[in-house]
């Protein structure tokens, strides 16, 4: 069973606006100018030079970034997907003649290599296919075809005789987040009988499929984000409002709700997106201390969210000029990356030093403030920087379109240590059905109680007292 539990806004009543904020939808493509690997080591991204395309490869695991141009005999179509291996080998996805093509680019002096890795052919009309997320290790590719009544996961690169179909399940599938260390895992959004569900698939017996998330019967819900390490899951479900997507997080394996709260949603900019791309790894059974970074766009422009679950805030910050919108990783010690491109820095990497203390630090960017270029590393920028939240609410970012400012403070902050309100201090709480669970999740056993119940539980959630309770079913990994 998985259920759901609506937190109140941290801010007063009279500052939230109706409409606040939105998921994309199961249907929308969100665009991501680079992929970047899980180690976080290789970058890579098509770049348009005097009218041509080309691939290009970033290293980002060395003293400072920098970038090689992979073209090749011929300029590449716009579209087309690339994605980093583990080696620093480039995996290119290419449409001729009705045929998925793909190869491995690598620099070779002054020209590119390519080793041509075979081609997927599609005769159905209406199949889609596109690379998934790179997969934990870097040393293989996935690639997900989609059809009018049934998906395809493919081996794309680092199998034995080019691509391999690995598992074919029925209905529209969407989405694709992994779920472990080992690259096994996999997370699919998958749309049947007219509602969508996650679903997970053993790449290792045979694409078994499982089902995952499941808050209510007649709700759409998918997972969006995924840390291993804590276990902590970012999802969009309409289940709290039927007809809009709310986002949420949980905890995998916990008997513990998921959660929509208040400060997910962008209530100072109405009718904006928020799209998780980023979570902190490293925090072992700690989910409340995860940072996780939102690409939030609005009618205005769009810039840069933090959060995490035990602040019940998002912080605000603007993206470095010239970012690679919804690209960026997290350091084990809190520091968001991001990278980003422009006329004088071709290939540079923003550090952001997110403020999530009432007093702060030296805070976050002003303008390319934290970041490293080729050639040398900024020591500062055009803009001042910011510092942490001291009150009700922190100065706003000056002279950047539609960036609300940074954190708001709640108006009862939490104290230190807290992981939030319990489901007592919620407008609502709904009893949600049951959820069948892959065998290395276990089913979840508490459910919410009538509308305005009394029982507060979910005390303590992320406590010392729940973490010795389920410690063991948290971290349950696949057999």
């Amino acid at each position: 069973m998985t259920a759901c539990a609506i937190e109140p806004s941290a801010a007063a009543e009279d500052d939230r606006v109706p409409g606040g904020g939105s998921v994309p939808g199961a249907g929308c493509a969100v665009t991501v100018d680079c992929a970047i690997t899980v180690d976080g080591a290789y970058a890579a991204r098509l770049v348009q030079q005097e009218g041509s395309w080309y691939p290009e490869r970033w290293t980002l695991d060395g003293p400072e970034p920098y970038a090689v141009p992979l073209p090749g005999n011929q300029p590449e179509e716009p579209g087309t997907e690339v994605q980093p291996m583990g080696d620093g080998r480039v995996l290119i996805h290419r449409l001729a003649d009705g045929r998925h093509h793909f190869a491995l680019l690598y620099p070779t002096g002054p020209g590119t290599g390519e080793l041509p890795l075979g081609a997927v052919e599609c005769p159905d009309e209406g199949v889609s296919l596109r690379l998934l997320p790179p997969a934990p290790g870097g040393a293989q590719a996935f690639a997900l075809a989609v059809g009018p009544r049934s998906s395809t996961v493919w081996l794309v690169a680092g199998g034995a005789f080019g691509p391999e179909r690995l598992a074919v399940l029925p209905g529209r599938c969407s989405g694709g987040v992994w779920l472990d260390r080992g690259g096994r895992m996999l997370a699919l959004d998958r749309e049947l009988g007219g509602r969508t569900k996650a679903v997970v698939v053993d790449l290792e017996r045979r694409g078994e499929v499982s089902p995952l998330l499941q808050i209510a019967p007649d709700s759409d819900d998918r997972l969006l984000l995924a840390d291993p390490d804590s276990g902590l899951i970012l999802v969009g479900s309409d289940a709290p409002c039927p007809g809009q997507e709310r986002l949420g997080w949980g905890v995998l394996g916990s008997t513990l709700p998921v959660r929509f709260p208040e400060s997910l949603r962008v209530a100072e900019v109405p009718d904006c997106t928020v799209t998780p791309f980023a979570v902190q790894p490293g925090q072992v059974l700690t989910p409340e201390g995860c940072g996780v970074a939102m690409r939030i766009e609005g009618p205005l422009g769009g810039w840069v969210g933090a959060w995490r679950p035990r602040e019940r805030r998002m912080c605000h910050l603007p993206a470095p000029e010239g970012w690679l919108a919804g690209a960026g990783l997290w350091t084990q010690d809190g520091a968001l990356l991001l990278p980003y491109a422009t006329g004088e820095v071709p290939c540079g990497v923003a550090a952001v030093a997110v403020p999530w203390g009432e007093t702060g630090g030296s805070g976050g960017l002003g303008g390319n403030g934290g970041a490293r270029g080729v050639g040398g590393r900024g020591t500062g920028g055009s803009g001042s920087g910011r510092r942490g939240c001291r009150g009700a609410e922190c100065a706003r970012g000056a002279g950047r379109t539609g960036y609300p400012g940074t954190c708001r403070e709640p108006a009862g902050t939490l104290a230190a240590g807290s992981a939030g309100p319990s489901v007592t201090d919620s407008p609502v709480c709904n009893e949600l059905a049951a959820v069948g669970a892959p065998t290395w999740i276990p089913p979840v056993v508490g459910r919410l109680k009538s509308p305005r119940c009394k029982k507060d539980h979910v005390d303590g959630v992320n406590s010392s007292d729940e973490r010795r309770q389920h410690v063991p079913a948290a971290v349950r990994r696949p057999r």
